[in-house]
């Protein structure tokens, strides 16, 4: 089977494209990097022929409100058309739970903009929603910064690894798309101002975490369903602790 998978030079991408190439599928790894662009359609359409399945796990360059729409939204568009020409039978798309629900967060509004455009589509679609990778918990830290602080709602997170979330989509990629969506999450929910004096202790950073339910998380107030599934997801098997251990010895 040949599968193409866009953004395949990234965190997730690439462990996709290992997982898939050992199983034994023709795997091709599509990106800029590799003259495969999704905004200017360079590449596109020769990388999709003779395609069955896309996978496409892009993110945007800039996460400033209007870039991140635009570029969701030009790549989703670009992307389904080329695959409609190419004949292609499945587009599984990597997305993120809770985007429908926060609407004043301009990057998940960019990512509901690109789920409906997936089911408005020709083309037969799988949707998985995860959870935040343990991978971006530093990001997720650092953006609460407050001069000497860390200031970070209370509410509840199901991070989980990357690496579960490349091996749901490996399974998923050589299945028959379902036309809904999945949600995939860690194996716990953690609040997280919990999550952050973690990261911080595991990396010998001093500064003080406060718990404040009007802290932002990139523009929009959280609560503890905001980010966690609504639905029964998958869960991978990694918990933070045991990661964020990991992390700190490696480091």
């Amino acid at each position: 089977m040949k599968i193409v998978v866009i953004g395949g030079n990234g965190l997730v991408g690439a462990n996709v494209v290992g997982r898939l190439s050992r199983s034994g599928h023709e795997v091709v790894a599509a990106s800029p990097r590799s003259g495969v662009n999704t905004i200017t359609r360079e590449g596109l359409a020769s990388a999709l022929s003779g395609a069955q399945v896309v996978v496409d796990v892009t993110n945007a360059p800039s996460f400033e409100d209007q870039a991140v729409l635009e570029f969701f939204e030009t790549s989703t568009r670009n992307l389904l058309a080329a695959e409609a020409a190419a004949g292609v039978g499945h587009h599984l798309a990597l997305s993120v739970v809770g985007a429908e629900h926060l609407p004043d967060s301009g990057y998940m509004r960019a990512k509901a903009a690109q789920e409906t455009l997936i089911k408005a589509a020709r083309v037969p679609y799988t949707i998985l929603q995860s959870t935040q990778f343990f991978e971006f918990v530093g990001g997720i830290v650092q953006s609460g910064t407050d001069g000497g602080v860390i200031r970070v709602s209370p509410a509840l997170l199901q991070p989980i690894a990357s690496d579960d979330v490349a091996a749901v989509l490996a399974e998923f990629a050589v299945r028959a798309p379902i036309n809904d969506t999945v949600e995939v999450a860690g194996p716990e929910r953690i609040p997280l101002d919990v999550i952050a004096r973690s990261y911080l202790a595991a990396n010998g950073d001093k500064r003080q975490v406060i718990a404040d339910v009007h802290a932002l998380y990139f523009g929009a107030r959280l609560d503890d369903r905001s980010l966690t599934p609504r639905r029964k997801p998958l869960l991978g098997s990694v918990r933070f602790e045991d990661w964020i251990n990991q992390h700190a010895t490696q480091a």
